[in-house]
């Protein structure tokens, strides 16, 4: 198959095939690409000239696992292509991918621009690592409003950090706007587009310079690999972040996990097509419901960004949160009720989940910085898996009716 045949491939396509047929295999053409275990390789003879940054592994050069392995490999390209970026590493975690990125951007005394409602891990590895250990400034800011970035920007901001929608409150940002502040103030500018996934939204293409994913949420799929990936298409950006990746921190994802990231891959568009459709069912049925203070969710004409979403995305996710009209005591029984949402943290699995961010992703933030951004104590996300809607919908009602009888929510500014 030549370039332009393989350019034509629609995604779906891409997602079952692109970057199978390894120069390494036999005659006997494998369909899914084999799990290469291996740590090292043989190679032919002495290179006095050699240089492990030359290796082609697309030309079957393969020295030592860490630097490249066909299996890790195979995945990086199907990402790339799936991203719409030139290139693409493999990560053993989105947290290493996302620290990977900052650390080849930034530099002692620089300037970060980055949104206020990020995951509460990112938050914390700008603000322990980045701020307090590399002298980096951080400008938190609402960037739903794209004013705000700009506004933020000055001579030394070398990033601009986003994440479109963000967890768990779904803010969305304007990307094509602020890839023209961020470019405007030659900054690079990355996007975690962990909650939409390439099959619904793809930053690059929105003008984004890099993209990263938790590989762990919807592009694996089945709640049993930990990973992360990072795709650009600035050649120089990705030589600089594989570097790191080889040389500076080693971290990089195992061939068993490639090989189980392949193969969610393959019915990631299936998947994502049932997660958006179970997902819009639930945020329609909680916000009919008077027990149900807030839903947020892009889908639903009611979110104050729901016009952005159709116009940068092409589907709305399987990720909604939302507040109950109820105190902690009403949570807890609320939580206690469901038999189809487990309690657990991590999202974008067939199964569905419910998480509880004020003590759960979000408790490493302060009680005053979680009502900064407005993560309540009623607040819950909610991953919405592949179940059949009716039984998710039955279970939600009975988690409902948990609440009759209980005192609504606290009076504002309350504790408790």
């Amino acid at each position: 198959m030549d370039e332009q045949d393989e350019d034509r491939r629609r995604f779906e396509t891409l997602a079952v095939t692109h970057g199978e047929g390894s120069p390494t295999r036999s005659s006997a053409e494998d369909v899914v690409t084999p799990i290469h275990l291996t740590t090292t390789y043989a190679v032919d003879g002495l290179d006095p000239e050699g240089d492990l940054e030359s290796l082609d592994p697309d030309a079957g050069e393969y020295l030592y696992s860490r630097l490249s392995n066909q299996t890790r490999n195979t995945l990086e390209h199907r990402l790339a292509a799936l991203s719409g970026g030139e290139g693409a590493l493999a990560f053993a975690s989105g947290s290493a991918a996302i620290a990977a990125a900052m650390t080849a951007t930034l530099r002692p005394g620089d300037h970060v621009v980055a949104f206020d409602d990020l995951y509460g891990g990112t938050k914390t590895m700008l603000s322990r690592l980045f701020a307090e250990r590399f002298d980096v400034e951080v400008s938190y800011v609402d960037a739903r409003d794209p004013e705000n970035v700009a506004e933020a920007m000055r001579p030394g901001t070398e990033l601009v950090w986003m994440e479109s929608p963000t967890n768990p409150l779904m803010h969305l940002c304007d990307i094509e706007a602020i890839a023209d502040i961020a470019h405007d103030g030659e900054a690079t500018f990355g996007v975690d587009n962990t909650f939409m996934s390439p099959y619904f939204q793809r930053p690059l293409d929105l003008g984004a310079d890099l993209v990263v994913h938790s590989t762990t949420k919807f592009i694996n799929g089945h709640s049993d690999s930990v990973g992360g990936a990072l795709v650009t298409d600035d050649e120089a950006l990705l030589d600089e972040i594989g570097f790191l990746q080889r040389v500076g921190f080693g971290n990089m994802l195992s061939p068993f996990d490639s090989y189980l990231v392949l193969r969610g891959v393959r019915t990631l568009p299936l998947r994502m097509e049932r997660h958006e459709e179970n997902a819009l069912a639930i945020a329609e049925f909680l916000e009919a419901d008077d027990r149900v203070e807030h839903v947020h969710y892009p889908g639903l004409e009611s979110h104050p960004q729901h016009d952005l979403a159709r116009r940068q995305t092409s589907g709305f996710g399987g990720v909604l949160s939302f507040e109950l009209d109820t105190g902690i005591e009403g949570v807890e029984a609320f939580l206690g009720a469901l038999r189809e949402f487990p309690l657990a943290v991590s999202l974008g699995g067939v199964e569905s989940l419910i998480e509880h961010p004020a003590s759960m992703t979000h408790s490493p933030l302060t009680r005053e910085e979680r009502a900064r951004i407005g993560i309540t104590d009623s607040l819950l996300r909610m991953s919405v898996g592949i179940e059949h809607v009716d039984d998710l919908l039955a279970d939600l009602e009975r988690g409902l009716d948990a609440l009759d009888g209980i005192e609504t929510a606290s009076p504002p500014g309350s504790s408790d």
